[in-house]
């Protein structure tokens, strides 16, 4: 079934449409006692009870694009128990939907100032007019900023471009980024909160979740919930809100369970680790305890020469002085190291596309949702991994490269294999682990030039 647009003469009263948006749930499933920390969440049962709603309500509808769509758990002005809807940005290239939330500012209207300006400077086709075009294009973003005013839960209304700028203390940040990116405000989370906040609605929890097909530079998982952006959303939901008591930030708790790691190899010069699942390589923004701190404290000067993710186990080598260091990382920089890895896969998400081969697809960092990598065929650098399955749901994958995610973006991209790594939160869904090891590493001895090889199979 296809919902047709409301036709231009259709004109919804607030009560109508607050019941229209407004979607009671019937359920006595415990209410939390803190809203959602929406950077970094589990979802709450309530939230999965809304989501179930909405995606019986998107099976209605016939959509050609993926899109993140979003649930917002409230209760209304009567005490009642219920949610709002939304997706982010436009749906179809429409934001008029039934049964979600309208837009904070509606730039759509045809007749509106946005669209009329906007129709005059793509007028403005002569070189002559090219200084004009940019002026009226920048005059034109800033009134569209403008019109953005964003409530938080103590009733205080700001516009978009004092929140961002509040947000962004430091200097050079603000230099380098003095207005907030395009589409800004159009996310589901800051229209969720808009809408309840203006229907004095109380937030109780929060959930977003991609619907459809990935999109091209991207990977998102069908059905599968995510946190809201950071480079767009932080800033704005930061000061929205304000005002409610939020969950911690669970990136900000206490360090995991501190690990040992096997000591597999060492002399006077090497030292060959095997690191479990779970425990840093160098200390971070999460915790200190790490690969290389255990190795500082036991042998004073080592220096590891690569890293593996948190998530990720198997073998690593570090020197132990510079000079050592410095050699191991020309050998990286040289690519005459070589490592193996082995992944389970998540065929649940689809199976692989083939079964050997090499994956050769350019990653950058995005940087309005870091540590997240996209496929970037403009601007991206090169990675490229060879693969072959050694199982049903078994790869061995050799990178000629070492990007960022490199091995779990070529997993779950559906340019590469299209099935993501087991337990990989950014590209796939939640696991017990990542189920990724480095199992295999190949390097010259920095003293003796001998080339050593060692194996350490995976423990799954």
């Amino acid at each position: 079934m296809r919902l047709s647009a409301r036709p231009s003469y259709f004109f919804m009263m607030e009560d109508d449409m607050t019941s229209t948006v407004f979607h009671p749930l019937q359920t006595d499933v415990e209410r939390p006692a803190r809203f959602t920390w929406p950077f970094c969440y589990e979802p709450h049962p309530l939230c999965l009870l809304a989501a179930k709603e909405v995606q019986q309500e998107l099976g209605r509808m016939v959509l050609t694009e993926g899109k993140m769509f979003g649930v917002l758990v409230v209760t209304d002005a009567d005490g009642r128990l219920g949610f709002v809807a939304a997706y982010s940005g436009l749906l179809e290239g429409r934001n008029d939907w039934p049964y979600f939330v309208p837009p904070v500012y509606d730039a759509q209207q045809p007749d509106g100032h946005f669209k009329q300006e906007e129709r005059l400077i793509s007028a403005m086709r002569d070189d002559s007019q090219k200084e004009e075009r940019r002026r009226r294009s920048q005059q034109l973003q800033l009134w569209l900023f403008d019109q953005y005013r964003f409530l938080n839960a103590r009733g205080e209304r700001r516009q978009l471009v004092d929140v961002w700028q509040d947000y962004h203390s430091s200097e050079r940040i603000r230099r380098r980024f003095p207005f907030p990116p395009g589409g800004t405000g159009d996310c589901c989370a800051p229209k969720l909160l808009q809408y309840a906040y203006e229907h004095r609605m109380r937030p109780l929890c929060m959930a977003e979740f991609w619907w459809g097909p990935s999109p091209r530079t991207e990977v998102r998982q069908h059905g599968q919930f995510y946190p809201a952006c950071r480079g767009k959303c932080k800033p704005v939901l930061t000061w929205m809100l304000q005002g409610l008591a939020v969950d911690a930030n669970p990136e900000e708790q206490t360090e995991a369970p501190r690990q040992t790691i096997e000591i597999v190899y060492e002399d006077e010069t090497v030292i060959v680790v095997n690191k479990p699942s779970g425990l840093l390589s160098v200390p971070g923004r999460i915790g200190s305890y790490s690969v290389a701190t255990i190795l500082s404290q036991r042998y004073p000067g080592a220096l590891l020469a690569h890293r593996l993710d948190m998530g990720t186990s198997g073998l690593m080598v570090a020197g132990r002085s510079r000079d050592v260091y410095r050699d191991l990382q020309q050998q990286f920089a040289d690519r005459s190291i070589r490592k193996t890895y082995v992944a389970l896969l998540d065929v649940t998400l689809g199976a692989p596309r083939t079964t050997k081969g090499t994956l050769s697809l350019p990653l950058s960092g995005d940087p309005l949702n870091r540590p997240r990598q996209v496929v970037d065929y403009e601007h991206g650098k090169a990675a490229v991994t060879d693969f072959e399955m050694i199982g049903p749901d078994r790869v061995r994958l050799s990178p000629h490269t070492g990007r960022t995610h490199q091995l779990r973006m070529h997993c779950a991209h559906p340019d590469g294999l299209g099935c993501p790594i087991l337990g990989d939160e950014l590209y796939g869904r939640p696991a017990d682990r990542l189920y990724l090891h480095a199992d295999r590493l190949e390097f010259t001895h920095p003293q003796t030039k001998e080339r050593m090889t060692f194996e350490q199979p995976p423990d799954f």
